[in-house]
């Protein structure tokens, strides 16, 4: 249904895979790195990404963030090879595009796009080749739907490009703690934030609770510090990230104490291996029944946002979760 507006995106598809092309020819100055996580990439050169940027003139105007009676769906968009449910089903950026608008015929509220796994043991990317990942998906999504678009990264200079490309949230799974830049770009784009709690390794003898809200409590400070308006910040608790799955079923159990930051509360469950440790489904794809119960058991417990990779599922779930809720009062 897709093939005449990726048709019409003609050279702009093609070169975004010629970008990509001789973007992943470039040294990854990541490579190596012991880290669990890249840090930030001094002179990253990314001369052909204004080249992959649209004309504002071209973009569709944003529909603005709005939270209501029940969570907002944020469908995830993978523009990346080794994604832990759906790695390298969407790299060529006209799949990803379809995709995306696909998501958004199902009902997504909004778009996240990233262009570097974070699953456990992935490989850190450059910020060039994370940007010719991106930039040509958010173009194009840009210019065909109007929902709000999060790019999925923990660079600046990555998290510029997208935001010039037509991306309007920036989701840092590292709580702007990572890149400096960070907050300050957020705070001069009028951006909204997602920030989510991590760690560098898990600890079983934590409170975990309790290291989440200091953890993001300095995420938000970061943030105001840097201009980013109040009601433009959102908090994500990071299952699955520096967590044992003892920790993930803690906070997806208390998650409303998340509340108590005043922040809406985003909630990423969807199909992870904390689905796969209690239903003992191993494959993330056949994850989807364990996904909803979390995911409306978070709504039920205060999130404001579920982030999933089945759209249409949850859109339903969370209707009838809202007819519920209506039948109450």
């Amino acid at each position: 249904m897709f093939d005449k507006y990726l048709y019409a995106l003609g050279r702009g598809v093609r070169g975004a895979k010629q970008a990509l092309d001789e973007a992943s020819r470039l040294p990854d100055p990541a490579a190596g790195a012991r880290d669990i996580t890249p840090q930030p990439e001094a002179d990253d050169a990314t001369p052909d990404a204004p080249a992959l940027i649209a004309p504002a003139a071209t973009m569709r105007p944003r529909k603005a963030l709005v939270f209501g009676a029940r969570p907002l769906v944020m469908g995830i968009v993978n523009a990346t090879p080794d994604s832990f449910s759906d790695g390298g089903a969407y790299l060529d950026p006209a799949a990803a595009i379809a995709h995306g608008l696909k998501l958004v015929a199902e009902g997504a509220d909004i778009l996240d796009i990233g262009g570097e796994s974070t699953r456990p043991g992935y490989r850190p990317v450059g910020a060039a080749e994370e940007i010719a990942r991106v930039v040509p998906v958010i173009q194009g999504l840009a210019t065909a739907c109007d929902i709000p678009l999060s790019i999925d990264t923990m660079k600046a200079e990555v998290a510029k490009a997208a935001l010039d490309a037509g991306a309007s949230i920036i989701n840092d799974v590292w709580g702007l703690k990572r890149d400096a830049d960070m907050a300050r770009l957020a705070g001069e784009r009028s951006a909204y934030v997602i920030v989510m709690h991590n760690r560098e390794a898990e600890d079983g003898s934590i409170d975990i609770a309790a290291d989440v809200l200091d953890f993001l409590r300095r995420s938000i400070d970061i943030a105001l510090a840097a201009g980013v308006a109040r009601e433009k910040i959102v908090v994500d608790p990071g299952i699955g990230f520096g967590k044992t799955p003892a920790q993930n079923l803690v906070l997806l159990r208390d998650i409303a104490r998340l509340k108590e930051l005043g922040h809406p509360i985003l909630l990423g469950v969807s199909r992870k291996r904390v689905i796969g440790a209690a239903t003992g489904r191993a494959r993330p794809v056949d994850r989807l029944a364990g996904s909803l119960a979390a995911g409306l058991m978070g709504a039920e417990r205060g999130a404001s946002i579920l982030r999933v990779h089945d759209v249409a599922e949850h859109v339903d779930a969370l209707k009838v979760f809202a007819a519920v809720v209506a039948a109450r009062n």
